[in-house]
């Protein structure tokens, strides 16, 4: 465990040497999630294959850089792609950028994600904020021997978004005069998607959505004490009684049309916080 906590901080020093420092807030931006870039103004960055301990993106629609920016007079750093446990990583390495964040100075951290929409009210495009998670992946973040140096060993997750910041989200998408929805996420391992009756079984347990990211995150958050809210962009919709076969490329393309409105909410949010 020394081990992890030495990596962090040599993480962290190498990124203040490169001059990603001054931010408050940081942004995952998940599938398809891309123009939120051309919003802000880009002050450094760097691929994650260049930063030491950073796992790499092997996911074709996730970019793999960490960039520092400005918008309004608020700096952030920007994760552009994320990690995943599909992709063959221990939930250690999925969040380790996390942990670096909080020992850069990071207080704030907002996701987003793309994911299949089980609520008949949710449709295709539609923005939905998190307001709770069911976790169904097979590992935990949290699991192994515990440092005190990286948190309590038994964090509460009663209230894993933080009410605030999600009251800013729809503060922000009314005066954007965007549709945002609400809901519960469930994380599942992926990378396939789902059987009808796994979309039956998922509903019944009460999620209203399912995607394969952002819990292992957002459980860490609130072990380190990181302030954090989530936004969704429902890219299929998971009807058991009438579902059709889909494809990522469909999914990515949802994404992408959704993620003009979704970029306006986050940039409105950062500048505010």
């Amino acid at each position: 465990m020394e081990q992890i906590i030495e990596k962090i901080a040599q993480t962290a020093r190498f990124l203040e040497e490169k001059g990603f420092t001054g931010a408050s807030t940081a942004i995952v931006l998940g599938t398809g999630l891309g123009s939120f870039i051309d919003r802000v103004q880009v002050l450094q960055q760097i691929s994650y294959n260049d930063i030491p301990h950073f796992p790499t993106s092997t996911v074709e629609s996730h970019k793999g850089k960490l960039i520092l920016a400005t918008a309004g007079n608020k700096k952030m750093l920007i994760m552009q792609g994320r990690f995943h446990y599909y992709e063959g990583y221990s939930m250690q390495q999925i969040t380790f950028p996390v942990r670096v964040f909080k020992k850069l100075g990071i207080t704030g951290l907002l996701l987003s994600n793309a994911s299949g929409g089980m609520n008949p009210e949710f449709k295709k495009g539609d923005l939905v904020l998190l307001t709770d998670h069911i976790n169904l992946q097979p590992e935990n973040p949290l699991r192994g021997l515990n440092e005190p140096g990286l948190g309590a060993r038994f964090p509460d997750m009663s209230q894993p978004y933080d009410t605030a910041i999600s009251k800013l989200f729809i503060k922000t998408a009314l005066e954007l005069s965007v549709p945002l929805k609400q809901g519960i996420y469930v994380a599942v391992p992926g990378p396939n998607l789902e059987t009808r009756a796994e979309y039956r079984f998922l509903r019944v347990i009460g999620a209203d959505m399912v995607g394969m990211s952002t819990v292992p995150e957002v459980i860490v958050a609130n072990q380190i004490g990181l302030r954090c809210a989530a936004v969704s962009v429902i890219t299929d919709e998971c009807d058991p009684d009438n579902l059709h076969p889909v494809n990522i490329e469909d999914i990515i393309a949802v994404a992408g049309k959704a993620d003009q409105k979704l970029s306006a909410i986050f940039k409105g949010v950062v500048e505010q916080l």
